[in-house]
């Protein structure tokens, strides 16, 4: 009975805007990868994907609901508020991804067979379950001028962004040994993503305050190093991948030349993500509202 007592229910971790958005989720999530179950055609490395992504962002959230509703986790060793932040914005950006790949994979047309049917209804409801993502995201986005928890402002968000479209960049590098030029950016890809994973953990894990040096100075420089870096990939990554190589025809699903633009656009991505986080920072360090 004195266990029982020392455990309180916060209701309101249901019932506020952020905990319908979270439940939603959690819903939405687990009625998708019990639809693409259900079918049993999710075996290659893209159905691996998307069905790990539900299921990880369903539990996760479950999870954090679970923590939340028992007022247990103060007793965890980590900035909470910032690890429901970076979550859920890993989570939007892990969920937006699925509901392209998965449609863009598996559903042909004409679609008439029920599994058709089954995995149309699951790519709707993966496009639902981003939108609540998307919904806390906003929700519990830091106000202007508010900085007590990092990664749930604007510069925090990008540093998670930019972390993830680093893996995807990672997951689509295919050859890149032969020339020097592409070497010099897949470092870039890996600078940058290993800096802002350690800036993301540390904050998560609340060691940043142990950093000798001013922090958000340090951040603004890295930002703006970052970014120079990426200029150059901008630049160097289309030079080298397609001088003197057309695209082959047919171009199959796992086509060299079809992976290389997309690490184009990732690269340019995280090129316009690095530019608004320098932006950000520097006016949340040098500009302050009075």
């Amino acid at each position: 009975a004195g266990t029982m007592a020392m455990v309180t229910v916060n209701l309101r971790a249901v019932t506020s805007w952020v905990g319908i958005a979270r439940l939603f989720a959690v819903v939405l999530s687990c009625i998708a990868f019990s639809l693409v179950a259900s079918t049993g055609d999710f075996g290659s490395s893209y159905g691996t994907w998307c069905m790990f992504t539900w299921c990880f962002c369903f539990a996760v959230t479950l999870l954090v609901l679970v923590l939340e509703l028992l007022e247990l986790y103060p007793k965890l060793p980590l900035s909470w508020d910032d690890f429901t932040s970076a979550f859920s914005m890993l989570a939007a950006l892990m969920i937006f991804t699925t509901s392209v790949v998965f449609p863009s994979t598996f559903i042909s047309s004409p679609c008439s067979s029920s599994k058709c049917a089954r995995q149309a209804v699951a790519t709707t409801v993966s496009c639902l379950c981003f939108l609540a993502y998307a919904l806390e995201v906003g929700l519990t986005r830091a106000k202007p001028g508010d900085i007590s928890s990092f990664l749930s402002t604007v510069p925090g968000l990008l540093k998670v962004f930019e972390a993830y479209v680093a893996c995807l960049i990672f997951s689509l590098l295919d050859t890149y040994d032969s020339e020097v030029g592409l070497q010099w950016c897949v470092a870039i890809y890996s600078i940058c993503f290993i800096i802002t994973l350690i800036i993301i953990i540390f904050t998560i894990g609340r060691c940043l305050t142990y950093i000798p040096c001013p922090l958000e100075k340090m951040l603004v420089g890295y930002n703006a190093l970052a970014l120079v870096m990426y200029i150059t990939a901008t630049v160097l990554w289309p030079l080298y991948s397609f001088r003197g190589r057309n695209r082959p025809d047919p171009c199959g699903i796992d086509c060299w030349w079809d992976k290389d633009l997309g690490v184009t656009f990732l690269t340019i991505f995280n090129l316009i993500a690095y530019l608004v986080d320098l932006i950000y920072s520097t006016r949340m360090v040098f500009i302050r509202e009075p």
